[in-house]
């Protein structure tokens, strides 16, 4: 049964893997820009172009369907290739590095951690790069193809969970588990669970504690990193000296 399913997950990944035509929501960020941009420790989503990509956009209502860990230099401190910067988890080829050029053509977000210590992001990084070669969680891609009719039979409410179905195995992960398992090894929260519980203060009767509790990173999407309160939003034309009076526009004659 496991070598049937095994055998199943490889050939959708191929299939879901190929690419289709998108009509993307905004123009690509030039790979070079982004080379100047980035640091290590932060998250590059990526608007796909593959029929994987169009499942997990529309299941998760959200332009963004990858994600992928900008490591910088340290994959090349730690022995991998001084061309690659980026840590992804691949649906054919599992966890892999890759080079800024991979991302050319494609819309990407920056989305940027606060506070992290250089120890700190180290430990992220490390995360990451210690998983190389891990496979990617087939089970999940199973789940996904069931999903890729037009109006699939499910109540929105429970189309985040069709993305928390992988097998759990640790050495197998999808791309914003991997990224999410990464900030969870040192407590850096993406979206936790907010919990309330009264201050026990003898004082205060009315006061409260707030306190958060780690989700379960396969329930992590690629837009969670975007809206998380704890992600700085990056914008490369901001970021490189947006001048709008440089703008050149074409006169309507009209």
């Amino acid at each position: 049964m496991n070598t049937t399913l095994s055998w199943l997950g490889r050939h959708l990944a191929r299939y879901l893997a190929r690419e289709v035509h998108v009509h993307s929501a905004a123009p690509p960020t030039h790979p070079e820009v982004l080379r100047e941009l980035l640091r290590p420790g932060d998250v590059v989503l990526v608007e796909g172009n593959s029929r994987v990509s169009t499942a997990i956009k529309y299941l998760t209502q959200s332009t963004w369907s990858h994600a992928a860990l900008f490591v910088g230099d340290h994959l090349a401190e730690s022995g991998g290739n001084p061309q690659h910067s980026l840590i992804e988890a691949d649906t054919v080829e599992g966890v892999r590095s890759i080079g800024l050029d991979a991302l050319g053509g494609l819309h990407t977000r920056v989305c940027r951690p606060v506070g992290l210590t250089d120890e700190d992001c180290r430990k992220v990084t490390s995360y990451v790069i210690n998983r190389l070669g891990s496979q990617y969680d087939l089970r999940n891609v199973i789940d996904l193809a069931r999903y890729l009719f037009p109006t699939p039979p499910v109540p929105l409410r429970f189309r985040r969970r069709m993305l928390s179905l992988g097998s759990g195995d640790p050495t197998r992960a999808i791309c914003s588990t991997l990224v999410a398992q990464a900030f969870q090894s040192i407590r850096y929260p993406i979206l936790p669970i907010t919990e309330f519980e009264n201050a026990d203060r003898a004082d205060c009767p009315a006061c409260v504690n707030e306190v958060l509790r780690v989700r379960h990173h396969s329930l992590f999407a690629p837009r969670d990193f975007d809206v998380s309160p704890y992600f700085q939003v990056i914008k490369p034309t901001i970021e490189t000296g947006f001048d709008f009076h440089a703008l050149q526009w074409r006169e309507d004659n009209d």
